[in-house]
């Protein structure tokens, strides 16, 4: 039998545990609204790719430079994908190989930095990120971190502070982005910071990259040095990491991708990325990275409405920050409650949280998903509506019925809408 990609038939008769739980992840998908800022759903044409024969391929280097015979197929995927990257993103360079948004930051340290250099970076209670120079991350256990923050009167980042820390502790590395900022981010600001202490400026644009490659926000290519993202949250790819740089910088990048910090690469994860950055160039995904943040903002408000007070006051991407101290919930209890009534979110510190980050004080929602789902702004009031009765909800007497009303809406606009679904959950 000839086998290019998925074939649930297959799974279920090897395997039918393994394929219920697919089923299962796809009916959990199909019963909730999901919220959480840093998922997306790919496409069937992005998971293809993904359980397709390129995942037997050793292709250790770069096209034209293996370590194993056989290549020249994948080659192709790669060089691909490398080029539709660069088109996507205006970037003299891409390398599409790292396993994840950690594996590309982690490549950058290792390209530019030695153990014991100084990185200047965000906090992580203030919308950082963990490979941003965090004590339990390798960023803050083998570099000298320095950490800015956001002002206490806009909840914004504090150009004035970061440009302050630079200058007094003149770091080698300096980075934007992370993992819980709604605002967009001045980057022209921080090149020029950059360039008068001699720093290296990397952007961990993660979050953000798919309202970039949608011409919805800012680009921070023609600022940094190197740009690393995901391609699994609003660029809706499939679960790895990228990055783009500078042509001088080139060499050393791919250097510290391979062999320094990783092995051969997850080919069939490189091709799915290519299938995404053609998916990314579309009309209609442009589309979609607009109503992604119209959407996002129209949920924050309607949160507001319900007394969820907006971190920074709004959003400009696909995501919000809300603090709960104003309604006395914790972020924990709200990420719990909204749990059992069928709404999946997180908690999250807010800047200068009093709460430990495993209470927290806050809750994070993101857009990208139900957005991808087709839901519009009226749905995001309806949405901040049912979130605002189950994070109320303090014995849960509520929650069947609130999760009626989040299956009416996903029934509305089911995730995976394919009759031949179960396979494309592949």
């Amino acid at each position: 039998m000839t086998y290019y990609g998925p074939d649930y038939a297959s799974l279920q008769q090897q395997d039918p545990e393994i394929a219920g739980v697919l089923v299962d992840e796809l009916t959990r998908l199909r019963s909730g609204l999901q919220l959480i800022a840093s998922e997306n759903f790919t496409s069937p044409a992005v998971l293809a790719a993904l359980g397709s024969t390129l995942s037997n391929k050793y292709a250790e280097g770069y096209p034209g430079r293996r370590y194993y015979g056989g290549c020249e197929v994948v080659d192709v995927a790669e060089t691909i994908g490398i080029q539709r990257a660069k088109d996507l993103f205006g970037a003299e360079h891409a390398n599409l190989q790292p396993h994840s948004g950690a594996s590309a930051n982690l490549a950058v340290y290792g390209a530019f930095l030695k153990p014991g250099d100084t990185v200047l970076a965000m906090s992580l209670p203030h919308g950082g990120h963990l490979t941003h120079g965090s004590k339990v991350s390798f960023s803050g256990k083998w570099f000298n971190a320095v950490h800015y923050g956001v002002a206490k009167d806009t909840e914004d980042i504090d150009y004035d502070q970061m440009r302050a820390l630079a200058r007094e502790h003149r770091p080698k590395m300096i980075i934007a982005g992370g993992s819980a900022i709604p605002r967009t981010i001045d980057f022209a600001a921080f090149r020029e910071v950059a360039d008068e202490v001699g720093a290296v400026f990397m952007v961990d644009a993660a979050h953000f990259i798919g309202l970039v490659a949608g011409g919805a926000i800012p680009s921070p290519v023609p600022y940094a040095d190197v740009v690393t993202f995901t391609t699994h949250k609003v660029l809706r790819g499939p679960r790895g990491g990228a990055l783009v740089c500078k042509a001088d910088h080139a060499a050393a990048l791919d250097k510290a991708v391979f062999p320094m910090m990783q092995g051969g690469p997850l080919m069939q994860a490189v091709a799915a990325k290519a299938v995404n950055f053609r998916e990314c160039a579309t009309p209609e995904y442009a589309a979609y990275a607009r109503q992604v943040i119209a959407n996002a903002q129209a949920l924050t408000e309607a949160l507001a409405a319900e007394g969820m007070r907006p971190v920074t006051g709004g959003t400009d991407t696909h995501l919000a920050l809300l603090d709960l101290q104003g309604i006395g919930v914790s972020g924990k209890d709200a990420e719990e409650r909204c749990g059992r009534a069928g709404i999946v979110l997180n908690k999250n510190a807010i800047p200068y949280d009093p709460q430990p980050p495993s209470v927290a004080s806050g809750i994070r929602v993101g857009s990208p998903s139900v957005t991808t789902q087709g839901m519009v702004e009226g749905d995001m009031k309806e949405i901040a509506t049912l979130i605002a009765r189950a994070v109320r909800d303090e014995d849960g007497s509520a929650a069947e019925e609130v999760r009626r009303g989040v299956q009416a809406l996903v029934d509305a606009h089911p995730a995976y809408p394919q009759p031949s679904a179960p396979p494309a959950a592949l």
